[in-house]
């Protein structure tokens, strides 16, 4: 007798039941447990946070879940009563979180960017294949209509090869290319700031850092490229096939202390930049370039334009500049469109052969759940829209645009004139053995391929 019959109308058998433990329960963590429980076969059955604050709105929604501040007593006390793990706790702590569920064999939802250095990004998305575990990264536009339009239309030939792609942002709307402030400020009561440091260096609690203000510091966070980057270069990334850059370059945005003086902040990221990526092209088709630009950087405007249509969508947007046309898109690949706008007539004969998700962005969570309770290497699993296995190489690219900004504020001190410096970093392009995870004409940039971790948090 089927189990609904059993159980009544809504009823939902154990085994069709995924328990979710949450590492990072406010904000961004708070609408993703809910994204997943509303789908009607998760439960949400453990919270960790080492804010109570932020906490509270979780914990009141959940009141049956037990509640943890360290992630690793919760991993200890209870990976026996869970399935999975969503990680939407700050950058600089999502390679430690995400990986040791999954070293216990729990499948994972990880907010984006999918780690804070290209290092962790592979090793999790090893760690993926070799514990066979469920896997997405947070960047719901991949499961959107509008990448999967784009990839059609351009698999149809409707503009030609592409060549450039630009892709734009208005981030960061957080401080960045600031120093590090010289007057502590007193811990909240209710946050535990050396479990929310985790990895990162030790350092005194500054006002406003905590909940968001992180993003642009390098020891927590990955400026404007981590934090849009994954959901706008995912588009161009999927839709061209692309692999591993094979060079880089950059300038940033100075900052000004005074009117004199340019400021050398090297543990914030820059108020702006403009990044070069470049990839080989497939066997017959031209090599691509990508360019990256934040803080309110922006591409000249397609000629095709209308004076007063947005580009993009104002803000942020992404355009691939092929042989026969152009195609333009906003955050998340959404709203594509072709340029000349003639070209749009030949979109109604392409056929539709992509999977779609369900419910668009929101299916993006729903899948993931399905996918966990189908198992590794399901149907589910085959069509998940951003599994490590995709994620991990596209938040490679993203963190490769961070190694290049990194690199060009790189310091050396002169020989002959003690207390200056040279920047070797900022006249030159980076040469990138991407299976090897190498710069292989700057040695000094590899530095920062990885990071270190403060004793005790080792990866």
């Amino acid at each position: 007798m089927p189990r609904h019959v059993l159980g009544g109308p809504g009823f939902t058998a154990p085994s069709d039941k995924l328990l979710i433990a949450g590492i990072g329960v406010g904000g961004k963590g708070e609408s993703d447990l809910w994204n997943f429980y509303n789908g009607g076969k998760a439960e949400i059955a453990v919270l960790c946070d080492v804010d109570e604050k932020r906490a509270a709105k979780s914990r009141e929604r959940y009141p049956k879940a037990k509640f943890y501040h360290d992630y690793r007593e919760m991993l200890d006390k209870e990976h026996k009563n869970i399935d999975a793990v969503s990680v939407s706790s700050p950058d600089h702590g999502h390679a430690l979180q995400a990986l040791a569920a999954m070293q216990l064999r729990k499948h994972v939802y990880v907010q984006k960017p999918l780690t804070q250095t290209i290092q962790e990004a592979r090793m999790l998305t090893q760690a993926a294949e070799k514990y066979k575990v469920v896997t997405q990264m947070g960047n719901q536009g991949a499961s959107g209509e509008g990448v999967r339009l784009m990839r059609e239309w351009f698999d149809a030939g409707l503009i030609g090869d592409v060549h450039t792609v630009y892709v734009f942002t208005d981030r960061p709307v957080w401080p960045q290319g600031i120093p590090w402030p010289t007057q502590k400020a007193e811990i909240p009561a209710t946050l535990k700031w050396d479990l929310w440091l985790g990895p990162a260096p030790e350092r005194d609690y500054i006002d406003k850092l905590v909940p968001f203000n992180w993003r642009g510091w390098w020891d927590f966070g990955t400026g404007a490229l981590g934090d849009m980057g994954c959901h706008l270069m995912e588009a161009p990334f999927r839709v061209l096939g692309l692999g591993y850059p094979t060079e880089a370059a950059c300038s940033v945005g100075s900052v000004y202390v005074d009117e004199f003086k340019r400021g050398y902040f090297p543990e914030s990221c820059p108020p702006s930049s403009h990044v070069t990526l470049r990839f080989k092209g497939k066997p017959g088709k031209p090599d691509i370039k990508m360019v990256w630009m934040d803080g309110g950087i922006q591409p000249e405007r397609p000629e095709e334009l209308g004076p007063l249509d947005k580009m993009g969508d104002g803000g942020n947007g992404i355009i691939m500049v092929g042989t026969k046309g152009k195609m333009m898109g906003d955050t998340y690949g959404a709203n594509p469109r072709l340029l000349p706008a003639s070209l749009m007539a030949g979109t109604s004969a392409v056929p539709k052969s992509l999977y779609r998700v369900p419910g668009n962005e929101a299916g993006h969570y729903t899948e993931w759940v399905d996918a966990c309770i189908a198992g590794h290497g399901s149907e589910k699993f085959n069509n998940l829209s951003a599994p490590f296995s995709i994620s991990g190489p596209l938040t490679e690219t993203v963190l490769m645009g961070n190694l290049a900004i990194r690199s060009f504020d790189y310091r050396k001190p002169q020989e002959k004139n003690p207390g200056r410096f040279d920047y070797p970093g900022r006249y030159i392009k980076l040469l990138w053995d991407g299976p090897n995870m190498k710069i292989t004409n700057f040695d000094a940039a590899n530095e920062f391929v990885g990071k270190s971790y403060r004793k005790g948090w080792e990866l």
